[in-house]
């Protein structure tokens, strides 16, 4: 038969409720969190051989601007017509060390829309534009069998 428990004797089963409870309220945490940490606008970046690395754009307080596929435009993840830029990103400089701007395009947005954000952050006075890209690896492949490195 089975063994009686008196109310002394300790139970040596492992109660994972409280764990169970712990672990759901996490993963509801970061389901809320996770599309908060992403920055401005994703966009499919232009792809290059030779992009250069800026790791200031990735900073909490750097100024991004975007351009998507369709000609919109946003500054952060706000969606602001291009005339609007100048007043804002000269708002958003002010009192700051680091003066860059950064713009992210689609590879597939118009030109035309790209140099119409461009004029309008060098109206409002900023000379440091950083144009984000990303490393194309078949580009880069070529290259370099180009110039003999492979």
């Amino acid at each position: 038969m089975g063994k009686k428990l008196r109310a002394g004797d300790a139970i040596s089963d492992i109660n994972v409720t409280p764990m169970v409870d712990v672990m759901l309220v996490m993963l509801i945490i970061f389901m809320v969190i996770t599309p908060m940490l992403s920055k401005g606008v994703s966009v499919d970046l232009v792809r290059t051989a030779n992009p250069i690395a800026m790791s200031d754009a990735d900073k909490e307080d750097a100024v991004l601007v975007a351009v998507t596929r369709d000609g919109r435009t946003y500054l952060g993840s706000t969606q602001v017509p291009p005339a609007d830029l100048p007043i804002k990103v000269k708002d958003m400089l002010t009192n700051r060390l680091n003066k860059t701007v950064y713009v992210k395009c689609d590879s597939r947005a118009r030109y035309e829309k790209v140099v119409e954000v461009v004029d309008n952050l060098r109206a409002a006075g900023v000379d440091n534009i950083g144009l984000l890209t990303e490393l194309d690896p078949k580009a880069a492949k070529g290259r370099q069998e180009e110039f003999g490195l492979k």
